[in-house]
């Protein structure tokens, strides 16, 4: 067989890989192993967004659809950051994707250039770096302030003539950390300055807890220069239905349209219809679901506190991010070992030394987790 592609050859596999393989052989053995390791909601999807969902289907909303999304959703999201986002557009400036994960794809694809630098500010989702090199761009790393895990003036290092993209996250994945206005203005006075995009995910937005969630492209002229992507699997439950979007000005939008043209072509036309009903209908549900992972996260950040653990600012998402000794891959060895605890290293996310405990999952399962570390410490 002739070689295959060099740049996929490039990329490097998870570095989680090893801990939810073992996880999942140790689970088949019957060993009782407590995941404190998932990115997703433990709750249901709500009933009223299922229930869009099933009377598109029966009402035959099983073809083809605009490559950008049905018009209702479009709109729906429109409104929706003309309404919450403090910025407005138009729902010719949104595109409707696959995940917001797919509308990061999207997004790398349609800005880069061969060589291109984008800046991605450590701890960073594993996925940000990838996408940079699959769209032929170059990662370049800058390390957040691990006491505040805010962007300080050090950032300006990192620009070089072949910067062309900074990529923010907030509220974070992996820290919990919710950037604030000072943070947010460097970030503008920096593309500003240097005529940069930002790339702004902001998939966390309703998950913050005492601390404001700001729009980058809420910031003076940054409207023009943020492709903001959300989506409906934190949020709404939906990690499954796999639906997202990105707002950005329209050459971009329409750079990124062509990429998912010749890609998957749009979401499922009945799972947008969901969508629609998300962010149409009431949002006591989603302040139901805020409401207890802040209680959840109340109880395990006091507590891994109390046990001496330095934790991020957890001020969203639904996260603790913790300082431990020694190297993280091996604590997370071994706690999977001796404690049938999985967490997830911090080296996934550019970030050794550090363990993301993730609080998606019962109170129950928190309280056992907690006493199993408390065997560790």
């Amino acid at each position: 067989m002739r070689e295959l592609s060099r740049k996929l050859a490039g990329i490097p596999a998870s570095a989680t890989i090893e801990i939810s393989q073992r996880a999942r052989e140790m689970e088949k053995k019957g060993i009782p192993v407590i995941s404190l390791s998932i990115g997703e909601p433990d709750f249901d999807t709500p009933p009223h967004i299922k229930d869009a969902c099933i009377r598109a289907l029966i009402a035959g909303e099983t073809h083809y659809a605009p490559s950008n999304g049905i018009p209702e959703l479009t709109e729906a999201i429109s409104a929706k950051v003309s309404r919450e986002n403090g910025f407005s557009c138009t729902p010719d400036e949104v595109i409707v994707t696959c995940g917001a994960k797919d509308a990061i794809y999207d997004a790398m694809e349609a800005v880069l250039n061969p060589g291109d630098e984008v800046i991605i500010l450590d701890p960073a989702w594993v996925s940000y770096e990838p996408c940079v090199m699959i769209a032929g761009g170059k990662p370049v790393h800058h390390p957040l302030n691990t006491g505040t895990f805010q962007i300080d003036d050090s950032i300006l290092e990192r620009v070089t003539p072949r910067t062309r993209m900074i990529v923010v996250n907030t509220p974070s994945n992996p820290s919990g950390a919710v950037l604030d206005r000072r943070s947010l203005s460097l970030v503008a006075d920096l593309c500003t300055d240097f005529d940069l995009i930002a790339l702004s995910d902001e998939i966390y937005e309703k998950l913050t807890y005492g601390k404001p969630h700001i729009s980058l492209a809420s910031l003076g002229d940054m409207a023009g220069r943020t492709i903001t992507v959300n989506g409906f699997s934190k949020a709404y439950a939906m990690t499954g239905w796999r639906l997202g979007y990105a707002v950005a000005p329209l050459p971009i939008i329409r750079q990124m349209s062509k990429v998912q043209q010749h890609s998957v072509s749009h979401p499922t036309t009945f799972v947008m219809h969901g969508g629609v009903a998300a962010l149409v209908s009431d949002q006591s549900c989603v302040e139901e679901m805020r409401a207890e992972f802040q209680r959840r996260r109340d109880y395990l950040v006091g507590e891994l506190l109390r046990m001496g653990y330095p934790v991020a600012p957890a001020d969203g998402a639904f996260y603790a991010f913790i300082r431990v000794e020694g190297d993280d891959m091996d604590v997370a060895r071994r706690w999977l070992e001796d404690l049938h605890l999985a967490v997830t290293p911090g080296s996934a996310f550019h970030a050794p030394g550090w363990e993301r405990l993730s609080y998606a999952t019962s109170m129950e399962n928190l309280q056992e987790a907690v006493r199993r570390i408390r065997r560790a410490a």
